[in-house]
């Protein structure tokens, strides 16, 4: 097999050798540069990447993959799209061979958050491998891969990890009027619908955001549940942070009504009620969010759904309910996921105090 690793780059200097490195397994290693001002190009080629070079007036990502996709030997048999801030395990190129039949996609294992510890805490299915003639980069921003062929055949290897580790400093300014672009050139396209909506919110554009949000939840190829969901959380955290809480309420009321197996929505509204104090219905919906054991592979899971805030919020509550051996319990639960976290420390310590004082 020839298989082919691809990336565009700009001012990555400091990701250029473990990237690489990560990469070299494959029979060649293509970047289109994009306008690094920094020495990316120089140590991505003293590395032995094959690196082309493009400045586009109007950026976008998709134009930008498809340059360098483009580029490629037309004999290679998979081609494999990563960014620099990523990194597969060590024998990945193995992996994947022992595992293709000939498919024209793969999916693979996606750390895409790691915490303190560094475990992942936030992981999906990725489906960035392909052959090399059946497939284009669509949408200017949270760009996706079509099959142009209308042959697509896909195989999973969970076995295949790639981890990513973004650099906390690189600015995300251009995906809001990408996201705007992207929407515009195809209004009725769920997926962007729902990042433009999530991206106004996190830009504190509460009700662009809610306005965009029903949009999303209006068009009818929006069906997956879990994505719903997730708009109807973004629409009640808008109205949260617009102090409007009945309305928030309401809206996590319908995500839990929309997806019903996923933490995230009742650990949302318990996480409402925590500001207001109000600690019998923190502990009913967290009871009721402990309950779900699954950990789907999908990019829609929250951090704070699967680590410690669950058991910490659990016990302050418990506290206030003046249920203290339960308190006890999740404060411990609590340490046993983050350890080294000093108020949760000394939160234990507290509730120990109070549970001597009453035995």
């Amino acid at each position: 097999m020839k298989i082919i690793v691809y990336a565009i780059s700009k001012n990555e200097s400091k990701f250029a050798s473990r990237w690489y490195n990560s990469m070299k397994e494959a029979d060649e290693v293509h970047v289109l540069d994009t306008g690094s001002t920094d020495d990316t190009k120089k140590r991505l080629r003293k590395l032995g990447a094959i690196v082309h070079e493009k400045v586009f007036d109007n950026f976008r990502f998709d134009n930008a993959r498809n340059e360098i996709l483009n580029l490629l030997p037309s004999d290679a048999d998979l081609c494999v799209s990563t960014d620099l801030d990523e990194v597969f395990i060590s024998g990945w190129r193995k992996i994947l061979e022992d595992n293709y039949h000939g498919e024209t996609r793969v999916s693979y294992t996606y750390n895409w958050h790691f915490d303190e510890y560094n475990k992942p805490d936030v992981t999906f299915y990725l489906d960035k491998i392909h052959t090399r003639n059946d497939y284009k980069w669509t949408h200017p921003v949270h760009e996706v891969l079509e099959n142009i062929n209308h042959n697509e055949t896909r195989v999973t290897i969970p076995s295949l990890v790639l981890n990513h580790y973004p650099d906390p400093e690189k600015s995300r300014g251009n995906y809001l009027p990408l996201l705007e672009l992207s929407v515009k050139e195809d209004p009725a396209d769920d997926r962007n619908m729902h990042y433009l909506g999530r991206e106004y919110m996190y830009y504190k554009r509460y009700q662009e955001a809610i306005d965009t949000l029903i949009k999303h939840l209006s068009l009818k190829t929006a069906t997956w549940k879990d994505e719903r969901c997730a708009s109807m959380r973004f629409i009640g955290r808008c109205y949260k942070y617009l102090n409007r809480f009945d309305e928030a309420i309401m809206w996590y009321e319908k995500a839990i009504q929309e997806a019903p197996y996923l933490r995230d929505p009742y650990m949302e509204i318990a996480l409402l009620y925590y500001e207001k104090e109000d600690y019998q219905k923190v502990y009913t919906y967290l009871k009721q969010a402990l309950k779900i054991k699954s950990h789907g592979k999908t990019y829609i899971n929250e951090v704070f759904s699967w680590n410690e805030t669950i058991y910490d919020l659990l016990s302050i509550a418990c506290y206030y309910l003046n249920y203290l051996p339960e308190s006890l319990y999740y404060i411990d639960k609590a340490l046993e996921i983050n350890p080294n976290n000093e108020r949760i420390k000394n939160n234990k310590l507290l509730i120990d105090k109070v549970l001597n004082k009453t035995s």
